[in-house]
């Protein structure tokens, strides 16, 4: 019943909005006096945003029901226009609705929550990329499993950026945002589905990326999984959502998004030096902006 050919058309009608989407359009981040939600990057988001605009069918038309009926109530059964209160004890008619209507209700929005539940913690197919983010006072610390052995692994902290001595790449405050940009971003190909498995090293953290539609907490001593699948390049931006401190503000996280060839070569890369791995990334990916600008 909610699966229907209308919410599949406007799913659809949503990605191809994203293809056809300017460049600069392709990633998302906070905004000024933003809102609404970030631009979808995943299909789990767009179901996120589905439901949420679902939802609002049946929330405001019971919000403008209540109010009629507290203003019918105060107008109808105030002390001056009925002054002799009814003794009226109960009244089947009524007491069937208010007990059948918020059935009904409660059944079409929990079909569709259970049912996007589900997609949320049900990857499309196994994880061809499993990255570990452990959440510390105050930064994030990332370990991919890439190889069969230690000497494979990657491995990196994820720091805040500062706003002053930055790296000339990543000057540019449009791209690498106060607050937002750190220094090493975690780099995942395109269309693809990856792991993430999240934990704590000290106390409760969460890691959040609104574009993805992921919220999950990270907690000391045990591994939270969740997954997600990218279908548009680009560099993307969330937060740690559980309180952990005075610096909790300052524990952005980052999540760029590439091509698999540039993911291929930043891996093969960065099991020797991610610093080397990044420099290289990121010259390919200016190499293409300027390539795309001359066209």
């Amino acid at each position: 019943m909610f699966n229907s050919t209308t919410r599949r058309a406007a799913l659809a009608l949503t990605s191809l909005a994203g293809v056809f989407a300017p460049v600069a359009a392709l990633a998302d981040q906070p905004q000024p006096w933003q809102y609404r939600f970030q631009e979808p990057a995943t299909d789990i988001m767009r179901e996120i945003i589905w439901f949420e605009e679902y939802t609002l069918w049946f929330i405001i038309p019971i919000t403008l029901l209540v109010l009629a009926l507290l203003v019918y109530v105060i107008v109808k059964f105030s002390a001056k226009a009925n002054p002799v209160p009814s003794r009226t004890s109960h009244h089947t008619m009524i007491e069937v609705v208010w007990t059948v209507a918020p059935v009904i209700i409660l059944l079409f929005l929990a079909v569709p929550s259970f049912q996007l539940l589900e997609r949320q913690f049900t990857p499309p197919s196994e994880a061809e990329l499993t990255i570990k983010a452990t959440g510390y006072q105050w930064y994030w610390g990332y370990e991919y499993q890439v190889g069969e052995t230690e000497e494979d692994a990657i491995s990196f902290d994820a720091i805040l950026l500062p706003e002053e001595g930055r790296p000339a790449e990543k000057e540019d405050r449009s791209v690498y945002p106060r607050l937002l940009a750190v220094d090493n971003e975690v780099v995942v190909p395109v269309n693809t589905t990856v792991r993430i498995l999240v934990t704590a090293g000290d106390v409760l953290h969460n890691w959040a990326m609104p574009a993805f539609g992921i919220k999950m907490d990270a907690v000391p001593g045990r591994l939270n999984e969740t997954w997600f699948n990218v279908d548009k390049e680009g560099l993307y931006y969330g937060q740690c959502s559980e309180l952990c401190g005075k610096d909790h503000a300052y524990m952005p996280i980052a999540v760029r998004v590439v091509s698999k060839a540039d993911y291929e070569a930043w891996a093969g890369t960065a099991q020797a030096s991610v610093e080397e791995a990044n420099k290289n990334l990121m010259a390919s990916i200016d190499a293409k902006n300027k390539l795309a600008s001359a066209e």
